[in-house]
């Protein structure tokens, strides 16, 4: 999953021959998952029309204050247009709008969008050689530069005049690159590493039978996608879940049992800035392993089992500068045995939350949780989605980090 995914995204096409690479530019921000309208300069739909761009972004296209085939006249709202944008990308730009927008002047609703837009605004100038070495150009980079749009820097090829030399518009690959690294060079987790544990495990009794328990591994997969949105390269060890998570910061790693999750939790912590724990990892295991199917005998049935290696304790033991998080699942004595827990595992931060909350602990898609800090200060949540959880969890890390 692409950083681009769910963002809102206005592509701005204006008068210039490279307006037939913006439609592939439309399929590839639609393939990364976000949602793109279009607003287009009158005089660029002799370059594409919008009946493609509209096919292709399933969104009306703009291209006028109001429709004048319409009786009815409706005004395209250039304001609300510019409030939707989480970015507003303008690819092709020309020289021409460039200079209007460097400007100030208004006087198509592109321009009017422009003016009206909140968001980053990044341009893709496209046009002729010596129309792209022109000081006046440059002015224009230079101002818009200035006011904080983002320069999308034109390739060298052969141009549309039959020149050889710089002023092509970037590819549309290399426009969506650029724009999603300079989104994550801008999040607060940009070049961290963080490990995260999800789900139960499973502890074989037979080649058929396990021990295990009713975690779904959503919290775990949530803070994973948390983590990730804002930047983190992530390391998801899951055990055995139906959770599914496709994001291009996120590898996750498959474990069946607590054993396997220690070994592959242990392969990765050494690189790991931030550990978040956050696993059902079983207790106890069977001694011993059958290696065919009990068969089904006698009343009653005794199993003998014997205790897990604890992962999070001995990423305690071990830890160097990592930021470590455990997860306390309670029924009796939360906070008491939470803090315990905190002090005994040398962690930095721990998530408590009670089966006694309706709504909290396994398989549901809420949780209610309260933030045990290392230096004992405690912050309580209302109920919330897991996903909502997810966010706060990673807005306390990021606070203690800075802290």
């Amino acid at each position: 999953m692409s950083i681009l995914k769910d963002k809102n995204i206005l592509l701005g096409i204006t008068a210039g021959i490279a307006a037939y690479k913006s439609a592939s530019l439309v399929r590839l921000f639609i393939k990364a998952g976000a949602n793109v309208k279009v607003v287009m300069t009158p005089a660029s739909k002799e370059f594409i029309t919008p009946l493609t761009l509209s096919t292709l972004s399933k969104n009306p296209v703009y291209s006028a204050f109001v429709d004048e085939a319409d009786d009815n006249q409706v005004w395209n709202n250039h304001v609300e247009l510019g409030l939707w944008a989480n970015l507003f990308v303008i690819a092709p730009a020309t020289a021409n709008t460039m200079a209007k927008m460097a400007n100030g002047v208004c006087d198509n609703i592109l321009l009017a969008t422009y003016l009206s837009a909140k968001c980053d605004v990044y341009f893709a100038p496209a046009m002729d050689l010596d129309m792209y070495k022109h000081e006046s150009t440059k002015a224009s980079f230079e101002k818009l530069n200035a006011f904080g749009n983002k320069l999308i820097p034109a390739g060298t090829g052969e141009l549309a005049s039959g020149l050889v030399g710089e002023g092509r518009m970037a590819e549309p690959e290399d426009i969506v690159d650029f724009i999603e690294k300079d989104i994550l060079n801008q999040l607060p987790l940009n070049g961290k590493r963080i490990l995260i544990t999800a789900g139960p495990t499973y502890e074989a009794l037979d080649p058929v039978r396990f021990i295990g328990n009713h975690s779904s591994g959503k919290m775990g997969f949530e803070i994973a996608n948390a983590a990730a949105n804002l930047g983190a390269e992530v390391i998801l060890v899951t055990g055995p879940t139906h959770q599914k998570l496709r994001h291009s910061m996120v590898a996750i790693k498959p474990v069946v049992s607590a054993d396997d999750m220690y070994n592959e939790v242990h392969k990765h912590y050494g690189t790991t800035d931030i550990a978040i724990l956050c696993a059902a990892v079983a207790d106890y295991r069977p001694k011993n392993i059958a290696n065919q199917k009990i068969k089904k005998k006698d009343s009653t049935f005794s199993l003998e089992l014997e205790k897990t290696k604890d992962i999070l304790k001995s990423l305690g033991e071990i830890k160097s500068t990592q930021f470590l998080v455990g997860f306390a699942l309670e029924t009796n004595n939360e906070l008491e045995h939470a803090k315990g827990k905190l002090k005994a595992k040398n962690l930095d931060l721990i998530v408590l939350n009670s089966l006694q909350d309706k709504g909290a602990g396994f398989g549901g898609s809420t949780n209610k949780v309260t933030f045990i800090t290392h230096s004992n200060a405690i912050i309580e949540h209302k109920l919330k989605s897991k996903a909502e959880v997810a966010k706060d969890l990673m807005q306390q890390i990021i606070k203690q980090l800075h802290a």
